[in-house]
């Protein structure tokens, strides 16, 4: 099966070359039953990236079963897994599947797999070696027909490295790797990724919120920790405080718009005046009525004129300083407040004498 002209993981046509640099390895893997290892943050839309495969395969009529590997105890995810007999462990009331059987003849997806414990390791490389396996009380060895798929947030090469992660399962699993990238690496997506979710609320009787385009730039402005899934919780939650209304900046979480820092030590007017532009600057960015913009930029000007250069970069020392603050000096988290690469923001600090 193959993706019609212009569609995307989403189910939309991207923006990025990220993102359709993603369809073309989706497409170019998923008629084969090569094994699949899927990398990138939580929330990023690992397990989309794999239905997407499983259904584009020859294996799309058959069943798609995903695990989370983290959320199940080590002691029951081999009985999860490959299944058990009656009697095989105290609570084993009766003989029950398991997910690679439940598989059979599909897709088996196996999230976070860099959570699996070291002996479960060693038994799922044997499936993945010999195709076989055994329900947990069970001598009878049975054949599985089942193509594999992987995903894990962590960085399994270190985890080589430490002794927690089988290099051989590693070698096995990544034959041919996938990286979906963060959401704060497409933001240009953003639009396509909420008119998407905006329509499957539809489709659940729900009325999404109508995002005004400079909401729309605020959102690809921020860092997105969450990602994709952070995204659609928030589409999810204004449907529900703002269905069907018009969402400007101010009507967004305060988290996601970029708030004005009054020094409140000020004693010139002349520093008053400088703060009321900065007020005017932001509000001509994010305000969504034009007529107020141009009625506001003339009159808050002060009558000597300002530096703008100095302003916005004070303005930028300001929210960098309160980044770093929140997250504890950790430049990486605090880029991510800022929507910024670490590098972008390291050599921003260099520049402002913040380093």
């Amino acid at each position: 099966m193959r993706s019609k002209e212009g569609e995307s993981v989403m189910g939309m046509a991207p923006c990025s070359r990220k993102m359709r640099a993603l369809d073309v390895l989706i497409q170019q893997v998923a008629s084969f039953d090569t094994l699949v290892l899927i990398r990138g943050e939580s929330g990023s839309g690992k397990e989309v990236v794999a239905r997407k495969i499983h259904e584009y395969s020859d294996r799309a009529g058959n069943p798609f079963i995903p695990v989370n590997c983290g959320a199940i105890p080590a002691d029951l995810l081999e009985s999860e897994l490959f299944g058990h007999e009656k009697g095989a462990f105290t609570g084993a009331v009766a003989t029950r599947k398991g997910r690679f059987e439940m598989a059979e003849g599909g897709t088996l997806f196996l999230d976070e797999i860099g959570d699996m414990s070291l002996p479960m390791q060693v038994k799922l490389l044997r499936v993945l070696q010999e195709r076989c396996y055994e329900r947990v009380g069970s001598n009878e060895t049975r054949r599985c027909n089942v193509r594999i798929l992987a995903a894990t947030h962590r960085n399994l090469e270190d985890m080589v490295d430490e002794g927690s992660f089988r290099q051989d399962l590693f070698f096995r699993l990544d034959v041919f790797p996938i990286e979906v990238p963060s959401l704060r690496e497409h933001p240009e997506d953003i639009e396509m990724l909420v008119g998407g979710f905006s329509a499957r609320l539809k489709e659940r009787g729900m009325t999404p919120p109508n995002l005004s385009p400079n909401a729309l730039r605020a959102l690809q402005r921020y860092g997105w920790p969450g990602n994709v899934r952070e995204l659609e919780n928030l589409i999810e939650r204004l449907s529900i405080t703002h269905g069907g209304q018009r969402i400007g900046v101010k009507d967004l979480p305060a988290k996601y718009r970029f708030e004005l820092v009054v020094d409140d030590d000020s004693e010139s007017s002349g520093r008053e005046d400088q703060d009321a532009l900065m007020a005017v600057l932001l509000d001509r960015e994010f305000d969504d009525d034009s007529t107020e913009e141009a009625s506001l930029a003339p009159a808050s000007l002060p009558a000597d004129g300002v530096d703008l250069k100095s302003l916005l970069q004070e303005l930028e020392q300001q929210y960098i300083s309160q980044a770093l603050e929140r997250e504890g000096g950790v430049i990486t988290r605090a880029a991510q407040l800022l929507g910024l690469q670490r590098t972008t923001l390291a050599e921003k600090m260099k520049k402002l004498g913040m380093a």
